[in-house]
């Protein structure tokens, strides 16, 4: 394992976000040729539906991750990164094929869900499969370690929509309970990423420590964001079907304030169209969120987490990953930004 890198060992600090991911692009090239070579591990009779799924369309945020806290260097493509970058990816995606049945979405990076293209019982059968391979490539780990991390975080990403989907309809959902399902469903994923990233780079235990309370801010600021794109965000650039929430009875952080600041007969509509009444519709609701600026306490949320998230890392500003890092939290901000002001555009 090599030791760690400071930040002088590397150039600056990307200038902008495309520089940052061209900067892990011969890692991510590595990662293609695994996930392909990973598609022959299936029975060649569902070998093109893992085909389907493991594609290279995403945005691959956990995969960056591994690599950044793992930082060795430009052009440095580590075995063991790639391959834990391929284990988060797949387990990602598998929580995409069952969030897609779920939520009855047609449209996922631009294209049919593997629910819609397969149909949902055998899509729920290929994603418990894509489980199953990413812990059988963890278990091939010299240490335990990462087969054990990896299958706690499964665990607890599937624990996270469990609750979410038991408390469909439900409008008594406190931001504690938001937050709790959220920390499991989304940022478990973050965190895990990034302390398996810094471990695996080879560096100290008190930097894998902040690394993972990066991640964990991180992946919340990611699903409070995700949430916000649900009602505000445009489904062509976003990639996905959006306004599921509403339909499918979520209660996320912007409808919860949106339910704070209407009248009590509105809160009554919302809470019956959750519960599977009479639908509010996307585009009312959308209106109502911008009519009570809502975008801007969501947002305010937002760069909340995002503090946290850099405050973790300010002890250890002489590593090599933490420019990156830093950037990473940087491109969401700028992704929340872009999304308050189309919404104040409306």
């Amino acid at each position: 394992m090599a030791g760690p890198l400071t930040s002088s060992a590397t150039p600056q600090s990307p200038r902008d976000f495309q520089e940052l991911f061209q900067r892990v692009s011969p890692q991510m090239a590595a990662l293609d040729v695994f996930m392909r070579d990973q598609v022959e591990r299936f029975e060649p009779e569902i070998r093109s539906m893992a085909a389907y799924c493991l594609d290279t369309t995403g945005k691959r945020l956990r995969p960056t991750l591994v690599f950044i806290c793992g930082w060795r260097g430009a052009g440095v493509v580590a075995d063991e990164l790639v391959r834990v970058a391929g284990v988060v990816e797949m387990v990602h995606l598998a929580t995409l094929v069952h969030d897609d049945i779920m939520d009855k979405a047609d449209l996922r990076r631009n294209r049919q869900t593997a629910a819609r293209e397969f149909g949902p019982d055998a899509a729920v059968l290929l994603g418990d499969a894509l489980f199953s391979q990413a812990l059988h490539i963890a278990s091939q780990f010299p240490t335990t370690e990462v087969c054990r991390l990896v299958s706690e975080s499964t665990r607890k990403v599937c624990s996270g929509e469990i609750m979410q989907t038991l408390r469909r309809g439900d409008i008594n959902i406190s931001l504690a309970d938001y937050r709790r399902i959220i920390d499991l469903k989304t940022a478990e994923l973050f965190r895990v990423s990034c302390l398996l990233g810094a471990r695996l780079g080879g560096y100290p235990a008190d930097f894998v420590a902040a690394a993972d309370r990066f991640g964990h801010h991180l992946g919340i600021a990611y699903q409070i964001y995700d949430d916000l794109a649900d009602f505000l965000g445009e489904e062509q650039r976003i990639g996905k079907t959006l306004g599921t929430d509403l339909v499918t009875g979520k209660l996320t952080l912007p409808l919860m304030l949106l339910m704070e600041r209407v009248s009590a007969a509105e809160r009554a509509a919302i809470g019956a169209a959750l519960r599977g009444g009479q639908p509010l519709g996307l585009a009312a609701s959308r209106q109502r969120m911008k009519e009570m600026d809502i975008a801007a306490a969501v947002c305010r949320a937002i760069e909340d987490e995002l503090a946290c998230a850099r405050a973790a890392l300010k002890p250890y500003a002489d590593l090599a990953p933490v420019p990156f890092m830093l950037q990473l939290g940087d491109m969401l901000r700028h992704q929340v930004a872009v999304l308050e002001t189309a919404a104040i555009k409306g």
